[in-house]
């Protein structure tokens, strides 16, 4: 631990943001975890289509405003809109969703590009450190000047290492995200369907 603490030390001012990065990027990731496990069953939609079927559209209906699940609710906001168009109501609260699913992505799309931007000013403060020492002093203080160095790439290092990290849980989550999409789409198509054949039977 002091020898982390003894990098971002040497790493300069730059290593503060950076540290913050590191730490923000990790509570969205944790978050998006567990928010992401707490939807990954889709039973409660197959109950929902199975109610359906049977004609118990209020046993449906309650069920979905009930669940957490993203495509329940689709599906309630559909069998609660039958008129006019329960078609166009799942439309409409898909696309109310996106939002959902997507929450606190763009934070660590920013973190994904200040890191390594923070790291390069990090870069450039070194560098001119560096070229400081080597104008007062000339080449006869060389462990001063590689220490500029060192702080150089140190935050460069660091800030290519966030945003390496945090681009592997951001391509997940947005893959994740976009198959919920389909899956929406997927078990509206089945509702909608569920419904015709209702409307058929009687």
């Amino acid at each position: 631990m002091s020898e982390i603490i003894a990098i971002i030390v040497k790493g300069g001012l730059v290593m503060i943001p950076l540290v913050l990065c590191s730490v923000v990027s990790l509570a969205v990731t944790i978050e998006r975890l567990l928010y992401w496990r707490g939807i990954s069953s889709k039973q409660p939609v197959e109950r929902m289509l199975a109610a359906v079927e049977r004609g118990n559209l209020k046993e449906a209906l309650s069920d979905g405003q009930e669940s957490p699940l993203p495509a329940a609710r689709v599906l309630a906001a559909g069998l609660a809109h039958r008129n006019p168009s329960y078609s166009k109501a799942m439309e409409v609260a898909a696309q109310g969703e996106m939002p959902i699913l997507k929450r606190r992505l763009v934070i660590l799309d920013t973190i994904i590009t200040l890191a390594p931007l923070l790291g390069l000013l990090g870069t450039i403060t070194g560098m001119i450190s560096s070229f400081g020492i080597m104008s007062d002093t000339g080449l006869g203080q060389p462990h001063a000047v590689t220490g500029g160095v060192a702080e150089a790439l140190i935050a460069t290092a660091t800030g290519l290492l966030i945003a390496i990290l945090t681009l592997i849980p951001y391509n997940y989550f947005t893959s994740r995200a976009e198959k919920e999409m389909e899956d929406i789409e997927y078990f509206a198509s089945r509702l909608e369907l569920a419904l015709l054949g209702q409307q058929e039977a009687h």
